[in-house]
């Protein structure tokens, strides 16, 4: 999968919580149907086997209920891609990362191969397919499910490079695959945020105190004697990076990848470092664009569905950039895709008793153009409007209605632009509105199961009222620009 994650420490967010967000982007050519839902302990498997890889995994029996964004179509898996357990851990995965030849010679991938002839089945290891149903439900801190996800990676290995966001209301870890057997996972400083566009994006470690005081780092038990046998470390100065060691600086990273960290950094710290001309700091092609850095204000929700809804705004390289004749338009991959998903903020609330402080934000298609509606995580269940798409397509579905939204817009986008600004503000207005309304009902009633369930009601509603509204305008709009309209009426 294709995705870009934002990790925000909770001195560097608006309101001291801990925000972990990604774009759940499908591949080239694939639009991904998805569900918003709740998995309740009876429902979580107690064995588990993977379809693509056929790898089998025993559970343990006392699982957390969590909130999940799988698939509709289980023809490949679950692919649960995100959540927030019952003790208000959050996991996302995963973001799709790169290495090189050298790290995969070292530590093959574990990949599944099918009998043939006289050749036995070889089992495959785990993948972005299985991750959060294996670890997110037996984790009771953001530390915790990096030391089981590490130990599942060690003993049943994995066949494609990914990186891994857990968090808790103190801590946000990251950890990224390395090969088919190890793996390294970094604390977030609480005062930043961090950037991750599909490259490997580590670039500092410290292997003293990760097998040491493992206060800051965590890695596998073998890494340090992969990376000295295997001559990965490429630094000069004594200093140890793993981008350079792990990762990859490919032509193809300077079109796909480093030009979305560029443009998040050039959000978050505009005034930082020199974005444009000869003379700039960072460009879109660097490979050295920091993976982690202290914004220059503190970051809110809407900071980050912005980011994540991006097409390179205010720069050269905006596909829907008015300039025809401009020879740079369209050059980049933008953040905000048109095969996203779905995407979620994970936001842990510290200011709030642990019932009521886990929210989920929640959208679907491409977020350039759809809206971002939260939810109370510690629910029985979530409004079908978000948990029961099918595969037909409705507009009782908020999948599909986002996902008609953006097709209906994309095309006239100068025109329609402004319709779908209003959209979006009118759905983040209502939505902090209903859960300033609701928190300050569980702190003065302490009902929190039944005004839980009236919150996500209320705010499953709301979203539905206006994005009909939005698909209401922006389909009259759209057919007043159909190419086969003529100004002469007939009466």
């Amino acid at each position: 999968m294709a995705c870009t994650t934002i990790l925000v420490g909770k001195k560097a967010s608006y309101d001291g919580s801990t925000m972990i967000a990604r774009n759940n982007d499908s591949p080239s050519g694939i639009f991904s149907a998805e569900n918003f839902l709740v998995v309740a302990p009876n429902d979580q498997p107690r064995h588990y086997k993977s379809v693509l890889s056929h790898v089998e995994i025993e559970l343990p029996d006392n699982p957390l209920s969590y909130t999940s964004c799988p698939m509709v179509d289980k023809k490949d898996g679950i692919w649960a891609a995100t959540g927030i357990n019952a003790d208000n851990v959050s996991m996302t995965a995963t973001e799709t990362i790169t290495s090189n030849p050298r790290v995969l010679g070292a530590d093959p991938l574990v990949k599944y191969v099918k009998k043939n002839g006289k050749e036995k089945e070889k089992i495959g290891g785990i993948g972005e397919e299985d991750l959060v149903v294996i670890v997110l439900p037996y984790i009771h801190s953001a530390r915790e499910g990096v030391l089981r996800l590490g130990a599942l990676l060690e003993k049943y290995g994995t066949y494609e490079e990914n990186g891994i966001a857990f968090s808790d209301k103190d801590e946000i870890w990251w950890l990224e695959t390395i090969g088919g057997h190890n793996w390294i996972a970094k604390r977030v400083p609480d005062e930043k945020y961090v950037m991750m566009p599909n490259q490997f994006g580590l670039d500092e470690f410290d292997f003293k105190d990760a097998y040491g005081e493992k206060n800051e780092n965590l890695c596998s038990e073998s890494l340090k004697e992969l990376v000295e046998k295997h001559h990965l470390d490429l630094g000069l100065d004594g200093s140890f990076s793993p981008r350079l060691a792990f990762g990859s600086h490919d032509d193809s990273d300077h079109v796909y990848n480093t030009p979305r960290a560029w443009f998040m950094l050039r959000y978050f710290n505009p005034h930082t470092y020199y974005y444009d001309g000869p003379d700039a700091d960072y460009k879109p092609m660097d490979d050295d664009i920091p993976w982690s850095e202290i914004p220059e204000r503190k970051i809110t929700v809407e900071d980050i569905k912005y980011i994540l809804s991006s097409h390179f705004q205010g720069t050269a390289y905006d596909p829907y950039s008015k300039d025809q004749t401009n020879p740079d338009k369209g050059k980049f991959r933008p953040i905000g895709i048109s095969r996203t998903s779905c995407m979620t903020i994970n936001q842990i609330r510290n200011d709030l008793p642990k019932e009521m402080a886990a929210v989920e934000w929640v959208c679907f298609g491409s977020n350039t153009f759809n809206a971002i509606v939260p939810f109370y995580t510690n629910a029985k269940s979530i409004p079908s409007y978000f948990s029961a798409t099918t595969l037909q397509v409705t507009t009782d579905s908020f999948y599909w209605a986002s996902r008609l939204l953006g097709s209906l817009a994309d095309p006239h986008f100068n025109i329609i632009g402004m319709e779908i600004e209003r959209y979006q503000n009118a759905v983040s207005n209502y939505s902090h509105q209903l859960l300033e309304e609701y928190d300050a009902k569980m702190l003065e009633n302490k009902e929190y199961d039944k005004n839980i369930e009236e919150a996500n009601n209320a705010l499953s509603k709301m979203a539905r009222r206006e994005t009909d509204k939005a698909l209401d305008k922006v389909l009259y709009l759209n057919s007043c620009h159909m190419k086969n309209g003529f100004s002469r009426s007939d009466n």
